[in-house]
């Protein structure tokens, strides 16, 4: 009893014995998880792998029969067949199998009377393949063939629609031999073998296992086989299409399968590695843990009962400022926790001054960006306001200045949007949708844009009007936006560039109208200017990213949000000396 009235001992009895017991236990569980586990993942793997089969088998028959039709439909084919004369039609057939790199290419009459075979002596369909062939029905079978198998599919060369008038059949073979099984084998991540009539024709394994493979072809579902020193599971399945999916089925023809094999052993290899792995990480756990929990148990003091029910109260409520209460030093008080509780009470003071900072810098970096949103939006329809007002002078016609004044009106409007947009950024902007004239807005968008010095601005627009529901106010924003910035970056590009000082322009920034398709506007904006590097071009979208230095960054961005506001995309393409903005908008 003496070993156990100490709480020292208690504490540090009971836990390394729940160390050795919970690492033991975790140990065993975890061994016996993990071999599960493997065990469902190589049948998972094995299950994936026969679909992915599958999948390339359809894909393969659907090739072949599209291609067949493709070149069954072909006039130059049809007037040889009609012929009826082999010699017309051998040429023809070779230059379509080269095009198409087929392994065969067959093409019989009306009659099923052989017309071309290319190449030569390679094979050929049934007669029930080419007789279906001629009643119309589509057909992809199986034959034996040197060093794999033989898919060929057979359809019908006819003329019209609703009563064709078949002229003959044409058939297409693709060989599956060794390279088809390594690229089966590619992308499936197993083993593949072909069989015909119950023999292995081609595999990916060695010749010399394929007899080790037969009994998989008399077993269903997943069996294993042993091949060598190595144990494999595998699944057969048939390659020919059972359930009439991709074309119809002969009578009597062969139907092949397909073999697909994963290494149990080498899947299953890893486990000796864990199971070592764990045996040495638990004696390891419980050497530590028997370390750890002596010291900790030589540790424990009452101070720290203060610490931690701080702390509790820091969790629960959340506050970073709560402090733990100091006694006054004594000799049997712990340093050790009097110093932890005085560096804890030092930290809560830096949060609380950290917040406050924190608080003041963010308050004065939105104060920033707001004031650079409005220097950036403003700028322009003050431009045009005061282009205006010169046109307010007294001798000017009484319609010139109605129109000024118009302009002014509409300028000072689209100003108290712009600082309501900019005040309510993080938002969805609304939209207030109405039919416009795009190429009218386009114009009124270049007009704007083109105040001042720089690079002229290039209008493709259709000759007709384009109209689509929008909202002509914002659309036209996002235009000038992006037309201001192509010219600055040309404006910028000519300025770092040496030019001759006589007879040179700024190239012209085109702005393109067009539809895409019947329910879509495309917009594009191009510029010959400086170009956005690779790692720029994730950024140009972000708002306040900018590499001028009298940029806002925000052209782009609010732009992105009109464009998305109204159902559209925006995107941005580079090349060496042009860069382009693309806009597409529903109509």
């Amino acid at each position: 009893m003496t070993l156990l009235s100490s709480l020292t001992n208690r504490i540090f009895i009971a836990a390394s014995l729940l160390a050795i017991v919970t690492t033991g236990v975790a140990v065993y569980v975890v061994g016996l998880r993990a071999t599960h586990e493997a065990e469902l993942e190589l049948a998972r793997g094995l299950a994936e792998a026969g679909d992915l089969m599958d999948q390339q088998r359809r894909a393969l028959s659907a090739q072949s029969l599209l291609t067949a039709h493709l070149l069954a439909d072909l006039p130059k084919l049809k007037g040889a067949v009609e012929t009826r004369h082999a010699e017309t039609v051998a040429p023809i057939a070779a230059d379509y199998r080269r095009q198409v790199t087929a392994d065969l290419l067959v093409i019989s009459d009306r009659d099923g009377a052989l017309l071309a075979a290319v190449p030569a002596g390679a094979g050929a369909p049934t007669p029930n393949a080419v007789t279906a062939a001629l009643g119309g029905r589509d057909v992809v079978e199986f034959l034996p063939d040197t060093g794999g198998v033989l898919q060929v599919a057979t359809v019908p060369i006819a003329i019209g629609l609703e009563s064709p008038d078949v002229l003959g059949t044409l058939s297409v073979g693709v060989r599956l031999d060794a390279r088809m099984a390594d690229r089966f084998k590619r992308a499936t991540r197993s083993e593949v073998a072909f069989t015909l009539d119950g023999t292995v024709r081609a595999a990916t394994l060695p010749q010399a296992t394929w007899r080790a493979l037969q009994p998989l072809l008399n077993r269903r579902g997943v069996s294993r086989v042993l091949i060598g020193e190595s144990e494999y599971v595998g699944r057969a399945q048939p390659l020919g299409a059972s359930d009439g999916s991709d074309a119809a089925s002969v009578a009597g023809a062969a139907v092949p399968a397909a073999l697909v094999l994963q290494s149990r052993t080498e899947r299953l290899g890893f486990l000796r590695t864990v199971y070592a792995a764990l045996a040495l990480a638990a004696a390891t756990a419980v050497l530590l843990a028997i370390g750890l929990s002596y010291a900790v148990a030589r540790t424990i003091t009452r101070p720290l009962a203060a610490i931690t029910a701080t702390m509790r109260e820091v969790a629960a409520t959340g506050d970073l400022t709560r402090k733990i209460p100091l006694r006054e030093p004594s000799a049997w008080q712990d340093e050790d926790a009097r110093l932890l509780a005085t560096t804890f009470n030092t930290l809560t003071d830096s949060v609380a001054r950290f917040q406050r900072e924190a608080a003041q810098k963010e308050r004065l970096l939105s104060l920033g960006r707001l004031s650079t949103v409005i220097a950036h939006e403003v700028r322009n329809p003050l431009m045009i306001i005061k282009a205006a007002l010169r046109g307010l002078r007294p001798e000017a016609p009484a319609a010139d200045i109605r129109e000024a004044v118009k302009d002014i009106d509409e300028e000072v409007d689209r100003l108290n949007r712009t600082v309501h947009d900019v005040l309510d950024f993080a938002k969805p902007p609304s939209v207030l949708r109405e039919p416009a004239d795009l190429v009218r807005l386009c114009q009124d968008a270049a007009t704007a844009a083109a105040v001042g010095a720089g690079p002229a601005i290039d209008l493709e627009m259709p000759d007709a009007p384009l109209v689509a529901s929008t909202d002509p106010e914002r659309l036209r924003t996002a235009l000038v936006n992006v037309l201001s910035n192509a010219r600055q970056a040309v404006d910028a590009h000519e300025r770092a560039t040496p030019r001759p000082v006589n007879g040179h322009e700024a190239p012209a920034v085109p702005l393109t109208l067009d539809r895409p398709d019947d329910s879509h506007v495309r917009l594009r904006v191009s510029d010959q200017g400086t170009g956005i590097t690779p790692e720029h071009l994730s950024q140009v979208f972000e708002p306040y990213f900018t590499t001028r230095r009298t940029g806002t960054g925000l052209g782009l961005p609010i732009a992105r949000n009109i464009v998305e506001g109204l159902g559209g995309t925006i995107g941005v393409a580079t090349a060496p000396g042009r860069t382009t903005i693309e806009i597409v908008l529903p109509l």
